[in-house]
């Protein structure tokens, strides 16, 4: 894989080895994303906005299978004008514009993915399940903001399972697991994750990139920040189950389907 490298004007140049890549495979790790400067202030911010935003006190053990996988904390960027420059950071957005093959991208939202010591795996499933948007045409950044190896709970792909589309209607689950694992296996998907990730390295994956992530074996908080963009100029679609029609009037500002998915909540960036 190229290198990457910031050209003249500060902006995170890819290679075309890099996007042929990622839209071939579905997914791809990118070193260096964001600075070692920069993550001394984004860490610390991120932090304690999480902190000050988290309302998870249930112990381990009382929770459900997607409880155990992560403390779940979104749309921090409206909560915190230090989370907001992370957020809105043009430098992310245009790695994933540039992925996409896209000029420009809206963020969804972002959200903070913190997986405990000791705290579950996360089941197989499809980030675009939950997304109301009539386009193929999405990605997640996931970014962790401490070194992580895979006993941390290293993000997991399926390779390619993304040229499919939607494969079940389920959420993230114990079924999830069952059904989209006999899936990868009958598909016969390469399975792809890093060994390890440095702070401010990122992975970039589409909405229908088939993924999990193992349990953290460690005794360490993965503190892990994501952010979703998708194409400016989509269309919010029709809700095709509960989750969608949630997302639709949370993060959507309760637009109607079939108008531009383009709220307030939802910058050009």
């Amino acid at each position: 894989m190229a290198d990457n490298n910031l050209n003249q004007e500060g902006n995170f140049t890819l290679s075309a080895e890099q996007i042929n890549s990622f839209q071939k495979r579905g997914a791809i790790h990118i070193p260096g994303v964001a600075s070692p400067q920069e993550m001394k202030v984004f860490r610390p911010a991120i932090n304690e906005a999480v902190k000050k935003n988290n309302t998870e006190v249930r112990k381990l053990e009382e929770r459900d299978t997607y409880g155990k996988a992560f403390l779940q904390i979104t749309n921090l960027w409206l909560k915190d004008e230090a989370v907001r420059k992370f957020t809105l950071n043009k430098k992310f957005a245009s790695i994933a514009a540039q992925l996409l093959g896209v000029e420009k991208v809206r963020v969804y939202h972002d959200q903070a993915l913190y997986k405990e010591a000791g705290g579950g795996a996360t089941p197989w499933h499809q980030d675009q399940y939950y997304w109301p948007l009539a386009t193929t045409k999405t990605i997640t950044m996931w970014m962790p903001l401490v070194d992580i190896n895979v006993s941390m709970g290293m993000l997991t792909f399926a390779e390619g399972s993304h040229t499919n589309g939607l494969v079940n209607s389920i959420p993230i689950s114990d079924e999830s697991q069952s059904l989209l694992d006999a899936y990868v296996s009958e598909k016969d998907y390469p399975i792809y994750r890093p060994d390890s990730m440095a702070a401010g390295d990122a992975t970039f994956h589409y909405g229908y990139t088939l993924h999990k992530a193992p349990g953290n074996s460690s005794d360490q908080m993965r503190e892990v920040m994501t952010i979703i963009y998708y194409e400016d100029g989509a269309v919010i679609t029709e809700p095709a189950n509960d989750n969608q029609e949630s997302d639709r009037i949370k993060w959507f500002d309760g637009m109607k389907p079939g108008k531009l998915a383009a709220s307030a909540l939802n910058p050009v960036v």
